[in-house]
């Protein structure tokens, strides 16, 4: 059985997978917000692990910092990196099908950086 903060983590690679698939976003927009508002994670320790999460080749030199100084779990970063994977194929998947206007993406995209912006401004 797959612990609460497993499966956490797993879906939080996944959202930020379908995003990245869908906006060409995923980690600080994504992964960060949502280690520190959902699993409570520090600033800076959410920031190394997503930046190891996306290590290749996005994040290799930032996450090494992080690393060193004690901000990264890389357990954590393996995970989403499996919900990345999957997400992302099916963010770009649903992105491109017909239905799916250029206009509709641009309004998910503004109401999901709203929603991450009231989250961030109201929390403690």
């Amino acid at each position: 059985m797959l612990s609460p903060l497993l499966l956490s983590l797993l879906f939080i690679g996944l959202i930020a997978g379908i995003a990245s698939g869908m906006f060409g976003i995923g980690g600080g927009a994504i992964m960060v917000p949502a280690m520190v508002l959902w699993l409570g994670l520090d600033q800076k320790l959410a920031t190394g692990t997503s930046l190891a999460a996306q290590v290749l080749p996005i994040g290799l030199l930032g996450a090494i910092v992080y690393y060193r100084n004690g901000n990264l779990n890389l357990n954590y970063a393996l995970l989403i990196v499996i919900g990345l994977v999957v997400g992302n194929f099916f963010g770009a998947l649903f992105a491109n099908q017909p239905y799916v206007s250029a206009d509709l993406m641009k309004r998910l995209y503004g109401i999901f950086l709203i929603a991450i912006g009231l989250r961030y401004l109201w929390s403690r």
